[in-house]
């Protein structure tokens, strides 16, 4: 089990509302609109996705590591590994 299920309807409304916000940039540049409001719209939309992220790796933590953790000690390592490795990405995004 996936340890956002708890809150997968939060996240797919999230990402529908990101989906337009991402449509409504592409009809921004092709109505060429002004360079500052679409790069606003832009950082709007990557602030959005940042928040989705750090939501589903929260549930991660509290989710997965934990279970991985008290099922096996092994297990627990490459979990908690794997999720160093998302934070890493989410950094460099």
């Amino acid at each position: 089990m996936s340890g956002y299920v708890i809150r997968k309807e939060d996240y797919l409304r999230r990402l529908r509302l990101i989906e337009g916000q991402v449509r409504g940039l592409a009809r921004m540049i092709d109505e060429d609109t002004y360079c500052i409001d679409v790069l606003t719209q832009l950082s709007s939309v990557t602030s959005a996705l940042r928040s989705v992220g750090l939501g589903l790796l929260d549930e991660h933590l509290h989710h997965c590591v934990v279970d991985a953790a008290s099922i096996e000690a092994d297990r627990g390592d490459r979990t908690i590994t794997e999720a160093v490795v998302a934070i890493e990405r989410l950094l460099r995004a």
